[in-house]
């Protein structure tokens, strides 16, 4: 039976748990529980990256390369480190990634996360594998990246768009055939696995009540500096607000800063990495978004799902689709009074409009399943 199984491989190294990482095992994972006689699925683990992770010890099977964790002795802290560990990457696993591809022979590569050298083993070798390539965000193109996405597309069997704004953008780039691109949203609802997490308890479990909650890495792109300088003006009124923001990064220092310069400290509280975020989304009185960019932003599809608002900058790619139309509340990005507006706005909110918000978005966000990923992977990208 293993033998008519299709071998479907996942590329995916990262220098830091970014919520793609949740996407690529819950794809695999999909594969693995709605097909067991079809797919055979396997994410690579090209440096260790994923011994820290808590799917490591799962039902999902992960290939480790060899002789490539003189990598995790090279800090990703800061822009310069970070640019040379990708380096690291690229130079430490061309080798094992070609032998895996020549002797595993998948019929179907996946990538994700760190694509260049994918991309270019798939343009200079002839591989018996299709790739898949997931393109998130809309990406930067100077004239010789132009012309080696081009030249590398052609070879590329299909290509995913996690959202339908990157999807509508890409195509008007005219780089390579339209046939091939595929809106494929992320499998973001484990329903089993979110309803066992919400149910665990920790240990903040009875300090914070009545609080708003912000849930990301700390860094330039999720903006919480913004949030923190907005919180200022509505803070002076409204005395008792409580916020609390999940998250580690480079930005950490600079933050708390920004909370003691304003006295914010009894307001806005740094909660530091949580592995489970659901015990305190659950209690939550709204999720708020502040970021510079997402694609398509992981956490406001699992707030919806534990039927908490949310409030969202208007940034490219993907909250305007998943809290437009009335699913949330939308703020144009990077604009302080255009934030204080809307968050009064939803304070003031009767409980019959926030159950209806509540409602619209719980709807729509039906296709982020990981069932409905499942789906859409068997019937159209996987053949």
């Amino acid at each position: 039976m293993d033998i008519l199984k299709k071998r479907v491989a996942y590329w995916s190294p990262h220098i830091s748990p970014v919520a793609t990482v949740k996407a690529v095992y819950n794809s695999a994972k999909s594969l693995k529980t709605f097909s067991k006689f079809k797919f055979d699925p396997e994410i690579i683990d090209a440096f260790g990256e994923w011994n820290k992770s808590e799917y490591k010890n799962s039902e999902v099977n992960f290939y480790q390369f060899n002789n490539t964790r003189l990598i995790n002795k090279i800090s990703s802290n800061g822009y310069f480190l970070s640019r040379l560990k990708y380096l690291m990457i690229f130079i430490f696993c061309f080798i094992p990634l070609v032998k895996y591809l020549k002797l595993k022979k998948p019929d179907f590569l996946i990538i994700h996360l760190i694509t260049s050298l994918p991309l270019f083993l798939n343009l200079i070798f002839k591989f018996n594998t299709r790739v898949i390539l997931r393109i998130s965000g809309k990406p930067k193109l100077n004239i010789l990246r132009f012309y080696f996405w081009k030249l590398a597309l052609k070879k590329i069997y299909k290509i995913t768009f996690p959202t339908v704004e990157t999807y509508e953008f890409f195509k008007k780039l005219q780089i390579t055939d339209n046939e091939k691109l595929y809106v494929l949203h992320d499998p973001i609802i484990d329903t089993k696995h979110i309803n066992l997490k919400k149910r665990e308890i920790n240990k903040d479990e009875n300090e914070f009540n009545d609080y708003y909650i912000c849930i990301g890495r700390l860094t330039k792109q999720k903006n919480f500096s913004f949030l923190i300088k907005c919180f200022k003006n509505i803070c002076a009124l409204k005395k008792n607000l409580k916020i609390l923001i999940l998250g580690e990064g480079e930005q950490r220092d600079k933050l708390k800063n920004l909370i003691s310069k304003y006295n914010l400290q009894e307001n806005i509280f740094l909660i530091g990495y949580k592995k489970n975020v659901f015990t305190y989304l659950k209690k939550a009185k709204g999720f708020i978004l502040s970021s510079l960019w997402e694609d398509p932003g992981f956490v406001l599809v699992e707030a919806i799902y534990l039927n908490i608002p949310v409030i969202s900058s208007d940034c490219p790619s993907g909250p305007k689709e998943i809290v437009g139309d009335d699913k949330g509340i939308l703020f144009k990005s990077n604009l302080e009074k255009e934030f204080i507006d809307k968050f009064n706005y939803f304070e003031n909110l009767e409980e019959k409009e926030i159950k209806k918000m509540k409602y619209k978005a719980k709807s729509f966000i039906k296709k982020f399943s990981i069932f409905r990923h499942y789906n859409i992977l068997n019937k159209k990208i996987l053949i």
